[in-house]
């Protein structure tokens, strides 16, 4: 025996440990239901139908990522990927929600043809380690930001936050689950845990479910849409999913891992949400010590039993999961050292990064930034050789696509 199908001692962990590392990553993401179906709402979408499709969709992708690559990654449908499917394709291309869920399947297909070839661990190879590493330092700072704006300056906040950076510094085990439970405790004392929201049902659902569609949508604009999700899922995918593999120690599951993450963009198109993502949040259970594919797996269990506990399971007040983001941030931040900074064309691209990603809140727009700017400084040195054409290639592609924007 190794452990089972996801190989625990393989990975020198526990049962218990993994599970306990799924439910601290599931409590770091769960406000996505709310704030996703509240996002694909101004689509046009029946907001009760949107949540039920968040969770189905986020429950997908997280078996897809435990049961094909076996990494501690949970997927849900990604900020910013869903302001671009209402904002972007609905309201500045005219789209109806039911052709913005075709090109989300579309731009799956895409995906995951590139992923099944070479092309993604080529394009993993090619970047450069001061584009990874600030990549990785940029989602850090980001999920400081979204520490702080979730924690505030309040009472509760601040004595939840000082508990959880002694228990963390104390090396306690499950940290970030008794964190949770304390923040909410102290949040009760204080008067402050939110009131029960209202219930997520089925009712609605199937009214999303299976709707995509590409009919009706002319070629210069469906293009356009497919290309640049593509591109925006493809690039901010394997600068998530590396950095958290590394976190993990595993870069060997790199391949594997942005495979699901295709395939579980495909299953959110058809299962009526915009597009899943490698959590940013994932962090938190990998720092927990979650290893495995039983991490995704046990949040993707914990998804659906929000049809029936949402209205409790969003009384869990942001200052109780703030103080994790925040630690994990800080410790994903840290990674800027690795940086060189005795070379200026490779530094200022990767801090670029760094800054762009918390600033504008687009995990997108900070990669796009660095990529074009990195080839740029070179070739305004005189060192335009030293880039692969490959990278040239995609700072264009990032360009077009901020043109086309």
């Amino acid at each position: 025996m190794n452990g089972g199908i996801f190989k625990l001692r393989e990975h020198g962990t526990r049962i218990g440990k993994e599970l306990s590392a799924g439910l601290a990553g599931f409590f770091t993401v769960v406000y996505i239901i709310a704030v996703n179906g509240l996002i694909l709402s101004e689509a046009g979408m029946p907001f009760e139908a949107a949540a039920a499709a968040t969770i189905v969709s986020a429950a997908a992708g997280c078996f897809i990522m435990a049961l094909w690559a076996n990494a501690p990654i949970v997927i849900v449908p990604g900020m910013g990927i869903n302001a671009m499917f209402t904002y972007t394709f609905v309201n500045e291309m005219a789209m109806t929600w039911q052709q913005a869920l075709g090109v989300t399947v579309l731009s799956g297909i895409l995906f995951a043809v590139v992923t099944a070839t070479r092309l993604a661990e080529k394009l993993n190879q090619v970047v450069p380690e001061s584009l990874k590493e600030g990549i990785t330092g940029g989602l850090g700072l980001f999920l400081v930001v979204i520490g702080i704006e979730k924690a505030g300056f309040s009472a509760p906040s601040l004595i939840t936050l000082a508990i959880a950076m002694l228990l963390f510094w104390r090396k306690v085990p499950g940290t970030f689950i008794w964190i949770i439970l304390l923040g909410t405790g102290i949040s009760w004392i204080f008067g402050t845990l939110p009131m029960p929201s209202a219930s997520v049902g089925l009712n609605s659902y199937t009214s999303v479910f299976g709707a995509w569609t590409i009919e009706g949508i002319s070629l210069p604009v469906l293009l356009p849409a497919v290309f640049s999700l593509t591109m925006v899922l493809l690039f901010e995918n394997i600068g998530i999913i590396n950095g958290q593999l590394n976190l993990a120690g595993q870069p060997g599951k790199f391949k594997r891992a942005i495979q699901a993450n295709a395939f579980a963009v495909m299953a959110s198109g058809m299962a009526g949400s915009s597009a899943n993502v490698a959590a940013v949040e994932s962090a938190a259970p990998i720092a927990a010590g979650g290893r495995t594919g039983l991490v995704p797996l046990t949040a993707g269990f914990l998804f659906p039993v929000a049809f029936l506990a949402a209205p409790y399971v969003n009384m869990i007040p942001g200052s109780a999961i703030a103080p994790i983001l925040i630690i994990i941030g800080v410790l994903m931040s840290l990674n800027v050292r690795r940086i060189s900074f005795s070379d200026w064309a490779e530094f200022i691209p990767a801090l670029t990064i760094v800054a762009v990603i918390p600033l504008t809140a687009s995990i997108a727009d900070g990669i796009a930034a660095g990529f074009i700017l990195h080839p740029v400084l070179k070739a305004a040195r005189g060192r335009y050789r030293e880039v692969p054409v490959s990278m040239y290639i995609i700072a264009a592609l990032f360009l077009i696509n901020i043109m086309i924007h």
